[in-house]
């Protein structure tokens, strides 16, 4: 992938002043009198996002003031109008005052456009990469791919073209891939394929397998719900319009693989993609239906548009079977996470309290927050079933978040570490660095959770 954001070390560039309201006398004194008038003259004063242009004396463009502001000071969105408000064609450099990892990270988010279907209205302003910028600048190539994954619409990526895209980045980065389809998704993952059987695009598993012998194995499943109309429990016409981003937990998976291969951490990746499109036809899954699941639990389907548990419910078994160090599921599972914590908060659940400390931590150094809700014991009855192991949905209408997360747990022995999250994967709105569309959450944190744990690059790379 081509960052056109980005220049290389080298290039004749521009100053670029990162300042906050504290430090702006002594930039002032630093700029010199005519540079300081300037921008006593223009209202400078160092607010977050403000930019002030700064003359050449002999006429031109001499550079340029960022303001950080008081909250924003360290945060990579402190840069991410920069790209788009600073003028086309220009190339710029860090003149100190700011810092290189965050500016990276945040210019390159910022730049971001989706162009699949209409090219963006104008290019970037290039920043020149400062010494040590590659841990940042993978992590924008990976967000990139996530969001262009979530933002193409579900006519150009079904279950086929999901599959496609982890046997693509198997392929470079020297893992291996394999796609698991018709019989034998039957046999060995049968939840999953009954989801998808409406579709006329066949529901798949994607597999991607990389690293050494010998390596602690770290499992990754993402739900792949290519387009979710809700099966026969349809769902009303304004919640579908956004149902392409249902996919979100498969592509964040596939980042954070992105992220692990390229940084070459000490491990073995188990990535396993379940890409299903929730259909309706004669052949669609039905509430009251009784299915039976990898696990040998049979599941109650109570209603048709919580598929999402159902597909990983599956990918989990799975993956436990092999006796993971560390097995995660990223999903867009649940409106009722959202309710609680907003667009911008991923919802966490798992049963280990150092696990779920460390990446709260990681989380909040690499402004990429996650946050933590019960896997409250005393609600489990309430997935409790008549006519089969349990239900696919609550008997009452709280804890909806939770109560997806109970069900997941119930196919995850209680020996492997385990964490679920929760994910919107979307910007409402655009803010810097974080253009409205499909986002990439939680994929910095859970690459950082990795490195903590069994070894790896640390501190700004992450």
């Amino acid at each position: 992938m081509t960052l056109t954001c980005f220049a290389e070390p080298g290039m004749a560039a521009l100053p670029l002043h990162a300042v906050a309201p504290d430090g702006l006398d002594g930039l002032a004194s630093r700029l010199g009198a005519p540079a300081a008038a300037w921008l006593r003259t223009t209202g400078f004063t160092a607010q977050a996002h403000q930019i002030a242009l700064l003359p050449a004396p002999e006429g031109g463009l001499g550079g340029a003031v960022l303001g950080l502001g008081r909250t924003e000071s360290r945060s990579p969105w402190a840069y991410g109008s920069l790209p788009l408000a600073l003028p086309e064609g220009t190339t710029w450099h860090l003149a100190g005052g700011g810092l290189p990892a965050a500016a990276v990270l945040g210019w390159g988010l910022g730049a971001y456009r989706f162009t699949r279907f209409r090219p963006a209205g104008r290019a970037p302003a290039r920043l020149a990469l400062p010494p040590g910028a590659a841990g940042p600048v993978i992590a924008v190539e990976a967000t990139w791919r996530v969001r262009d994954l979530v933002n193409t619409p579900a006519s150009h990526l079904g279950p086929a073209e999901l599959a496609d895209a982890v046997c693509s980045l198997a392929a470079t980065h020297g893992a291996r891939a394999n796609v698991i389809e018709g019989p034998a998704l039957m046999e060995g993952f049968p939840a999953l394929a009954t989801v998808g059987a409406a579709s006329p695009r066949a529901p798949r598993v994607a597999v991607l397998e990389w690293g050494e012998p010998g390596a602690p194995l770290v499992a990754l499943c993402g739900k792949g719900v290519c387009f979710d109309t809700g099966g026969l429990d349809l769902k009303p016409s304004g919640p579908m319009l956004r149902m392409k981003k249902d996919m979100g937990g498969a592509a964040l998976v596939l980042g954070v693989a992105e992220m692990v291969m390229r940084r070459r951490l000490p491990v073995r990746l188990l990535v396993l993609v379940g890409a299903v499109e929730n259909a309706v036809a004669g052949n669609a899954f039905r509430p009251g239906d009784v299915l039976r699941t990898r696990a040998g639990l049979t599941v109650e389907v109570g209603n048709t548009d919580a598929e999402g548990r159902l597909v990983l419910c599956d990918l989990l078994a799975c993956a436990a079977e092999r006796k993971p160090a560390l097995l995660i599921d990223c999903a867009t599972l649940t409106g009722a996470a959202r309710v609680a914590l907003g667009p911008d908060l991923p919802a966490l659940f798992t049963e280990d309290d150092a696990l779920a400390e460390m990446l709260i931590a990681v989380g909040l150094a690499a402004d990429d927050p996650v946050w933590r809700l019960p896997l409250h014991d005393g609600y489990s009855s309430w997935l409790d079933s008549q006519v089969a192991d349990l239900n696919n949905v609550s008997s009452k209408p709280m804890a909806g978040a939770t109560i997806g997360a109970l069900f997941l747990r119930r196919f995850v022995p209680p020996d492997v570490r385990w964490a679920h999250l929760d994910v919107y994967a979307w910007n409402d709105a655009t803010r810097p660095g974080r253009p409205e569309g499909g986002e990439a959450q939680a994929m910095r944190a859970l690459c950082a959770l990795i490195s903590r744990q069994f070894g790896g690059p640390s501190g700004a790379d992450e």
